[in-house]
């Protein structure tokens, strides 16, 4: 089952003003299945194909020859030499939308694209299954915790479900493993298979990683750590690597889509702010497994349910501004060393938005007692607040601030 893609109406806006499009994201989130059902009658290579991979390589001239534009060219990142030839493609012809370049690993696609394509290309970045997409509904603006948003999302949400929340929550939101009705076994499977197909194309590519079993607890203990403030450290002496080399490797992990760093607010009239990054695993499925919570009932049941919970939802929100196009959101938390702590601040127009995460069904007006303290940031105004919870309604808690159900997303 093809599930519509928001991001759908984002690659379409941008082909009626780029030559070049290039979509990046984690393997397996549906980003050639999406556009290959956009544009049916588009030609379609993989650089995957050791055939097509060396004739890229030999003459740029003659691959362009063979495979006319307009054109998608999948997993780009391993043709380098393509990117000045897409450049003189682009300059010659007047066409928009000529060449869709699609890439796993954004760190070398996106230098490439800096290089040769700035001004030419339109980036958009890709993610799992959005809770809104699995759903069916249409709205497609990105989360702010507006009284307007919210009321748009609770008319056109289905009800809440917790089995069904935490059921997706666990399951993660590759798109395979919704095409068809799936067990826990074809869950094991899915990310058992796409894991290893993660190591052998991407990480031995980049890395060229001696010791596997040690990367294997790394990634392992970064799934572990997801939702806590990033520590080098702690993640080095787990799997007895220097702290270097786990830079490098989350570095990889970041790249190809799979970790996402929160940054901490910052600004310079608040002197006592924590300047460390917050770790998140942005499909909780994958967490899930490389943690060896086997069922829902573990994952709900266990110490970690909260960071999970708070995982899924930052997840959930980035989807929402990627999916709107916006491929750098202005998130971050805020932390000072007074331990005044909120979860993400979303800033939108000199306005910031408080959102704390809890996966209580009965949030409390204490939970929002941090939110003050950006009341004195200056040249910022606060903007309504939000406890993202497993609540069934959306309810006000205070004058400013909301209860909302996370199925609102």
């Amino acid at each position: 089952m093809y599930y519509t893609r928001h991001l759908e109406s984002v690659i379409d806006r941008m082909a009626k003003r780029k030559p070049v499009i290039v979509l990046t994201g984690a393997r397996q989130v549906g980003k050639t299945t999406m556009l290959r059902k956009q544009s049916g009658d588009l030609s379609y290579v993989t650089m995957t194909d050791p055939l097509v991979w060396e004739s890229s390589r030999g003459s740029p001239s003659a691959f362009f020859a063979l495979h006319k534009p307009p054109l998608i060219v999948d997993e780009i990142q391993r043709a380098g030499a393509l990117f000045d030839y897409v450049k003189l493609l682009a300059d010659e012809s007047e066409q928009t939308g000529l060449i869709y370049l699609t890439g796993s690993q954004s760190f070398t696609l996106m230098k490439n694209v800096s290089d040769s394509l700035a001004g030419r290309a339109g980036v958009a970045k890709m993610l799992g299954l959005s809770m809104r997409e699995l759903d069916g509904v249409a709205i497609r603006k990105s989360f702010v915790p507006t009284p307007e948003f919210l009321e748009s999302m609770r008319s056109s949400a289905p009800q809440f479900n917790f089995d069904t929340i935490v059921g997706r929550i666990h399951k993660g939101f590759f798109p395979e493993l919704y095409k068809t009705p799936s067990d826990l076994d074809d869950w094991r499977d899915f990310y058992s298979s796409y894991f290893q197909t993660y190591i052998e194309r991407d990480v031995r590519d980049l890395l060229k990683v001696q010791d596997e079993a040690a990367f294997i607890r790394f990634v392992r203990a970064v799934a572990a750590l997801s939702g806590e403030m990033l520590n080098y450290t702690t993640l080095a002496e787990v799997c007895g690597k220097d702290v270097k080399t786990c830079k490098s490797w989350l570095s990889v992990l970041e790249s190809s889509g799979l970790v996402y760093l929160l940054e901490p607010y910052f600004n310079n009239t608040l002197k006592r702010m924590v300047k460390t990054s917050k770790l998140y695993f942005l499909d909780t499925g994958f967490a899930c497994w490389l943690s060896g919570w086997n069922t829902p009932q573990q994952l709900v049941s266990g110490a970690r349910w909260g960071h999970i919970f708070e995982t899924f939802v930052i997840g959930e929100i980035v989807k929402s501004y990627y999916n709107d196009g916006i491929a750098n959101p202005h998130l971050c938390y805020y932390r000072d060393t007074d331990k005044n702590e909120i979860d993400l601040i979303i800033e939108d127009g000199g306005v910031i938005y408080p959102v704390e995460i809890k996966s209580t069904a009965d949030p409390d007006k204490s939970m929002v007692k941090a939110f003050k303290c950006l009341e004195r940031i200056p040249g910022k105004t606060r903007g309504s607040g939000a406890v993202v919870c497993m609540a069934r309604e959306l309810l006000p808690l205070n004058g400013n601030d909301w209860i909302v159900p996370a199925r609102l997303l």
